[in-house]
């Protein structure tokens, strides 16, 4: 009876421990707001995942992810790209932020690796991270395997795959792996020739895996279910890109 007492009181104890918790942090004199989260469940290993959000930011869509992660024993963080004051506040205000980190990538990557140092604080091995991100935040993930940065993968959920033509491609050590919907219109057919060019260029090890009869932001169930908009949900592809996530993440982490 005692024993079953000490396990109950064990699981509650741990699950009052992974709750989100609000990270600030700053690029120079802006504030950043981001969110913590500790493994659920033990993690001798502590990896740890770096979530990037979609174009309007910190979403239920990145916390719902980063409390599913912590459940699956990593350490995450949700990062905060636009920072205190900056935040879009409709699609034409997102897409004009979203777009001046693509174009200006070398601060898209900043903001990404100063969220990477606060994963490491949190407790992550940095040896052990991985970066994962929604839309524009996938983009952020392809970004990262550009940039070199020492993490074991990127995972990027129905992104953007562009990058300026006259940008040098370098060689690529990241293993990446990128979810994509068959049907996305946000990402046409000569962007992604072009991004696995890249992948073949920068010798990477890459993977690219299509969902049938998905669009952009098929993982995000308030996206709707119309498909002819560009963007709904797809509870099947959600379902299945995030076993190929698992299986990705059981790969680069294994040693």
């Amino acid at each position: 009876m005692k024993r079953s007492i000490t396990i109950i009181l064990s699981l509650v104890v741990s699950t009052a421990f992974a709750q989100l918790k609000p990270v600030s942090y700053t690029d120079g004199s802006q504030k950043l707001n981001g969110l913590s989260i500790s493994p659920a469940k033990g993690n001798m290993k502590k990896a740890g995942v770096l979530i990037l959000p979609a174009w309007k930011g910190i979403d239920k869509h990145a916390k719902d992810a980063a409390e599913d992660l912590s459940k699956l024993g990593y350490y995450a963080f949700v990062a905060d790209i636009y920072g205190e004051g900056n935040y879009p506040t409709d699609n034409k205000s997102a897409g004009e932020k979203s777009g001046y980190y693509k174009t200006n990538f070398k601060e898209y990557q900043r903001r990404i690796d100063l969220a990477l140092q606060q994963l490491i604080k949190a407790g992550a091995d940095p040896a052990r991270v991985v970066v994962i991100g929604y839309c524009f935040g996938g983009t952020g993930a392809i970004e990262v395997a550009r940039a070199v940065f020492p993490v074991r993968g990127v995972v990027s959920f129905h992104g953007g795959l562009g990058k300026d033509a006259t940008r040098v491609t370098d060689p690529i050590k990241t293993k990446v792996l990128v979810l994509h919907g068959a049907d996305d219109p946000s990402v046409p057919p000569a962007q992604v020739a072009a991004f696995q060019q890249e992948m073949r260029t920068a010798k990477a090890d890459w993977q690219m895996i299509y969902y049938a009869n998905s669009v952009h932001a098929f993982t995000d169930p308030d996206a709707g279910n119309d498909n002819s908009k560009g963007a709904a949900y797809n509870e099947l592809a959600a379902k299945r890109s995030w076993e190929h996530m698992k299986m990705f993440f059981n790969e680069i982490l294994a040693n």
